[in-house]
């Protein structure tokens, strides 16, 4: 039984994951060093848009099974949920992981558990097992004693979509890998305690690279309908439509193209394979090159809509053009901007337009850096009445119910078939 676990991390995924486990009556620590978070959930407040979890972050403060600190204190089960990114040559940063170990290691005590939750390059909780076992000598560790180790340790990866983590929480299947058997069977019995889907125990590099794989194939799908798109552009044909008469065949299911892909996830674990494996995964690098480049697709795609104007209206000066970028996050009705090629995208309209930038983001109340000075955050109505040219690059709900007449006289580049 665990009666007080520590989650690490306070994002998007710790932060629902300690309201969830702390909404269970487990008296949850939550670590971050930002202590702007820290400071919103101890007030019973959140630091992030996702649904429903303001009320279970709220009432499990003021029932106190949850606060927030930026140091870690003792606990008898470590979550870690810390960022993962990529630096120079897509070469993977686990710096956060060990800065987080490294953290929590002089507080652990025999009987522990530790979990790593952040997607990883295959091997990286090994390495987090030599980390703490660098800082804590006095304690022996899976790679040492096996199952009779004092501290257990397991990876078990998220795999939740934003706007529904609460629920997928719950309800999404878990793997479970342990660095040994009884590590696999600890972390299962800490996941049961509120997942109430299947917990599927393996060893810890299957669950590694089960978390990559999964992000990889659905990165490899987007990556045939981007690609599609730039062929259907080029022939004169309606990506949109062909898609959708191709996926009535029974066995094809072609997924929808757009302007990239973004995410913490799906733009950036394909990454991790390729570096560990770079002479064998050859597709999962082309399909993210693939990926990668529609942005410039669709930048040469809003360069050849203001050619069009100023041909047709020669009277007409490209300072005097006001461009309107819908949408910045990487997915519909959110407010995570990583990874985002919106984002990327509407930062290099407003260093190529000479005109005005518009950018209707319903989901932030600043623009992030990168933009040109002057350009404006504003809403549906404000940009519909003033730009020359759309740029639908997310497909929010707000976008969607926009009436047809009020488009009727924009240049339009919809890159996800919203307004088609």
């Amino acid at each position: 039984m665990f009666n007080t676990v520590s989650m690490v991390g306070l994002g998007y995924i710790g932060l629902p994951t300690a309201a969830v486990l702390a909404s269970r009556k487990i008296k949850v620590i939550g670590v971050d060093i930002n202590q702007h978070a820290v400071d919103a959930i101890n007030r019973g407040q959140i630091h992030i848009v996702e649904p429903e979890l303001d009320i279970i972050v709220s009432e499990a403060v003021s029932q106190g099974y949850l606060r927030a600190t930026t140091k870690p204190e003792p606990a008898e089960a470590f979550l870690i949920a810390v960022p993962t990114p990529f630096m120079g040559d897509h070469e993977p940063d686990v710096s956060f992981v060990e800065a987080a170990a490294r953290s929590i290691a002089p507080v652990l005590k025999k009987g522990n558990l530790v979990i790593l939750e952040s997607t990883s390059p295959v091997g990286t909780t090994e390495q987090m097992a030599e980390w703490l076992a660098q800082v804590r000598p006095d304690l022996s560790f899976p790679q040492q004693k096996g199952d009779y180790a004092d501290i257990n340790i397991a990876y078990c990866p998220e795999r939740v979509l934003p706007g529904r983590v609460v629920h997928e929480l719950v309800h999404n299947d878990r793997v479970i890998g342990g660095m040994t058997p009884n590590c696999s069977y600890r972390a299962k019995q800490l996941y049961k305690i509120f997942v109430e889907a299947e917990c599927i125990a393996t060893n810890v590099r299957t669950a590694e690279m089960c978390k990559l794989t999964e992000n990889s194939f659905r990165d490899v799908n987007i990556a045939f309908a981007n690609e599609l798109s730039i062929i259907c552009d080029k022939l004169g044909i309606s990506v949109w439509e062909l898609i959708t008469l191709a996926n009535r065949h029974p066995r094809v299911n072609i997924l929808q193209p757009g302007p990239g892909v973004g995410g913490h996830c799906i733009a950036v674990d394909p990454w991790f394979i390729v570096s560990k494996n770079p002479e064998e995964a050859r597709l999962i690098r082309v399909a993210r090159e693939v990926n990668d480049s529609k942005p410039n697709w669709v930048l040469s795609k809003v360069r050849q809509a203001m050619a069009e104007i100023l041909m047709a209206h020669p009277e007409r000066r490209a300072s005097s053009l006001k461009l309107a970028c819908f949408g910045l996050t990487f997915k519909p009705d959110i407010d995570d901007l990583r990874e985002s090629p919106a984002l990327e995208i509407a930062r290099e309209i407003s260093l190529l337009n000479p005109g005005a930038t518009l950018c209707i983001e319903p989901n932030i109340n600043n623009l992030p850096e990168g933009f040109r000075i002057g350009t404006q955050l504003c809403d549906v109505e404000y940009a519909l009445e003033n730009a020359d040219i759309v740029i639908l690059l997310v497909d929010h709900k707000i976008f969607k119910e926009i009436p047809a007449n009020k488009l009727t006289y924009k240049t339009i580049v919809d890159t996800r078939g919203l307004w088609r």
